[in-house]
């Protein structure tokens, strides 16, 4: 008897072992069947400025989904211009509960709607972009989706009339992170009201590996002791972007810490923000900006890895410093395009065009007749105005 319950044991034991091992092959089916809902607040409406293409422009949240079983569950916020997301794009993914975008984004989406800040165009201001969250289970699996939200965006429209009003004329930004100034007064950087108490400038910012990558902003030109360094703001409650750190030098400057390149830098007084985005155009022109390559150009060469950027700066006016040489071919073109080697405007697109031409270009006379650099070797503020018709170099 005491025999066989062993064995009654050990045969349980192992029809259990076994048990184990098949639910561990066991795959479960998991339902993604809960409502899914955005969470946050939205605005009736979100007015849209390059001068605040760095700021957010709204925050999506959203509760959990609803889940059998614990898995990972991926959300994609979706855009559509339509409404019916037959154009869906994805905005983001994550595992988390909020998306962000910004400003940026936001004129990114509303260009793509049609609508346009000028005035005197017959494209709206204003329009609605839609906005719908997904989630789904591991790879391919079962789907749901929020309902639709509608978004309305207001580009600002440009007033011949409308003048921003700021309790200074604009900050200077001289320090050796300011690309064609350095600790020299001669070649500021400035930037300028271009909203209520908002400032900004289309700046380049050079992260010197050697750890000197300072600068200071002062509020009168030419007077050290108008300068207000990183703790002048933090201690005045400003939040400042990431790409700057407080430089722990003598002056406790601000430090740039950034990828080195062209920026618009925004200072917001009333907001207390200084933030770091993509170059932008600060006016109204054909295009964004210009740009230029060409051996005369020795920050760029004939490559399209470093271009030249001229951004829109006014009303047709398309300026920025640019280093130039005189040494060798000395040839350079201008294009509307990057990477677009057929979008060139050479010299003979200008002068047949009416323009008056700056005496240190020339006509290169090579295969593309490019302009030709003859001027002293060095930095040159460069405007190119379409209005006028004229290249200028100071």
């Amino acid at each position: 008897m005491k025999k066989l319950s062993i064995l009654g044991l050990f045969i349980f034991a192992l029809i259990s072992f076994n048990s184990c091992e098949t639910e561990d092959d066991v795959v479960f089916t998991t339902d993604n069947n809960g409502e899914l809902v955005f969470t946050n607040n939205f605005s009736a409406e979100y007015i849209l400025s390059p001068q605040t293409a760095s700021n957010l422009g709204e925050r999506f949240t959203w509760n959990n989904a609803t889940v059998d079983v614990p898995t990972n569950v991926t959300y994609q916020l979706e855009k559509s211009i339509s409404g019916d997301f037959t154009d869906l794009e994805t905005v983001g993914a994550t595992t988390g509960n909020e998306i962000a975008i910004t400003i940026g984004d936001m004129l990114a989406y509303a260009n793509q709607a049609g609508l346009d800040a000028d005035p005197d165009t017959p494209e709206p201001n204003t329009g609605t972009v839609y906005f719908r969250l997904k989630s789904f289970l591991g790879d391919g699996g079962s789907e749901n989706f929020s309902p639709t939200q509608a978004l309305t965006m207001v580009m600002q429209e440009i007033m011949d009339n409308q003048a921003a009003v700021c309790d200074l004329d604009e900050y200077f930004l001289v320090g050796a992170a300011v690309k064609f100034t350095g600790w020299d007064w001669a070649t500021p950087q400035s930037a300028i009201c271009t909203g209520t108490n908002v400032y900004t400038v289309n700046v380049d910012l050079i992260n010197n590996v050697d750890g000197d990558g300072n600068f200071r902003f002062f509020t009168t030109a030419t007077d050290w002791g108008s300068g207000i360094n990183y703790p002048g703001f933090a201690d005045d409650g400003y939040t400042i972007d990431a790409m700057f750190e407080d430089a722990m030098d003598g002056d406790n400057n601000f430090l740039f810490t950034g990828p080195s390149g062209k920026y618009l830098l925004t200072i917001d007084a009333l907001n207390k923000t200084i933030t770091l985005g993509d170059a932008a155009a600060q006016g109204s022109c054909d295009l964004d900006q210009l740009w230029a390559v060409g051996a005369g150009l020795p920050d760029a060469g004939w490559d399209w890895a470093t271009p030249v950027q001229l951004m829109c700066e006014g009303d047709g006016v398309y300026a920025g410093w640019v280093n130039y040489s005189a040494d060798g071919d000395a040839n350079f073109r201008f294009f509307t395009t990057a990477t677009d080697w057929g979008s060139g405007q050479n010299y003979p697109f200008f002068a047949d065009g009416g323009y008056t031409i700056d005496a240190n270009f020339e006509d290169a006379m090579d295969g593309d007749n490019n302009f030709r650099f003859i001027g002293t070797t060095g930095q040159y503020y460069t405007t190119i105005d379409t209005v006028n018709k004229t290249i200028t170099l100071e």
